[in-house]
């Protein structure tokens, strides 16, 4: 019952966000900027996607050389497939399945591998967030969409920033901030408050595995080359639309917008939440007539482009590796299952007897 609610919600979150994004929509001038596009600016984008996707791997190896070095083939598969699954399955599982397919590729444990995704989420969401505001001082003041991204940008960097604190302030002193999770979470949910305990437990004991300075700087060098290949990605792909074609500082803020847009859970695929975001963006230097014709034909095929290529990409591992999706999907499903149900028999046990 509860992942039907969270199927049901999900979807109502997508439905909500393409109804917002389309509302406005001149589907004529939409359906021409389609027919109108120079398709040939694909080409380039996707060697640019696959170049996000080599520096994403690689900057990922990095903050794993602390506990193994894994070789390139298997770090690659297990990035390539496990994105995909981040993009197509349902309620987040997608975010389990890098650590779990590179614990089945090394000796590293699934929780450390977790570890070091929890990480890259901290820093990219405080460099988007940076960025972003600051982007945002060059932004003309009255487009009045600029009010909603400064909140957006501020809400970022106040959840990751606070994030990025509590748990450095975990590694330092790991007891105190133990103690500290029991002390607030546990007078209102006390079986949460020990699942967290145990999250900073396992969290604190992978951060002492991080790799040496050279490659903390590799992974902050490829951080930079990821995010940077990114934004002029979407710079290249909008020349394909010419009245939407955007500046390398316009598609850097249209990207930051992207990032904390896609951050609402929705249906698989980002479907919805992405469009919303990007016509947001581009509300931002294009009038509404440009946004809601050939803005949003650039949002959709951006939207298709990085689909297909994630997509495409995990397939293509998964044939070469003799994998099966089912297995897979079904593997990290049921030990969700199983996890959650030996959650609920511990705090059930754990409840006193009157």
């Amino acid at each position: 019952m509860n992942r039907a609610v969270k199927l049901i919600a999900s979807l109502l979150v997508t439905v909500v966000f393409s109804w917002w994004a389309f509302r406005h929509t001149n589907w004529q001038s939409q359906v021409d900027s389609l027919k109108a596009a120079n398709y040939l600016w694909v080409v380039p984008y996707f060697g640019i996607l696959t170049l996000i996707h080599v520096a994403r791997t690689l900057r990922w190896g990095c903050l794993l050389s602390g506990m193994e070095r894994v070789p390139f083939k298997k770090l690659n598969e297990a990035s390539g497939i496990g994105f995909m699954m981040l993009l197509v399955l349902p309620f987040r599982l997608g975010e389990f399945a890098r650590p779990f397919l590179i614990a089945q590729r090394s000796s590293i444990r699934r929780s450390a591998a977790m570890t070091s995704v929890v990480l890259e989420r901290i820093t990219d969401g405080m460099l988007v967030a940076v960025t972003m505001r600051v982007l945002l001082f060059f932004v003309p003041a009255e487009v009045p969409e600029v009010r909603y991204v400064k909140l957006g940008a501020n809400f970022m960097f106040a959840l990751f920033g606070g994030g990025l604190t509590f748990l450095l302030f975990a590694l330092w002193h790991q007891a105190r901030a133990v103690q500290l999770v029991r002390a607030t979470v546990g007078r209102l949910a006390p079986g949460v408050a020990d699942k967290m305990a145990d999250i900073v437990d396992t969290f604190v004991g992978a951060m002492r595995q991080l790799p040496d300075r050279r490659q903390i700087a590799g992974f902050f060098a490829y951080t930079v080359v990821y995010w940077g290949l990114n934004g002029a990605g979407m710079a290249v792909l909008s020349r394909a639309f010419g009245a939407t074609s955007l500046s390398l500082f316009q598609s850097y803020v249209v990207m930051s917008v992207l990032v904390g847009g896609v951050m609402i859970p929705a249906a698989p695929g980002m479907l919805g939440t992405f469009q919303a975001a990007i016509h947001v963006g581009l509300s931002l230097f294009l009038p509404a007539s440009v946004v809601n014709g050939s803005g949003l034909a650039y949002a959709n095929v951006l939207w298709l482009c990085q689909t297909v290529q994630q997509v495409g990409l995990g397939v293509v591992l998964m044939s070469m590796g003799h994998l099966s999706f089912k297995d897979i999907a079904g593997k990290l499903d049921k030990e969700q299952h199983d996890k959650q149900q030996l959650d609920k028999e511990q705090q059930a046990t754990s409840v006193p007897s009157v």
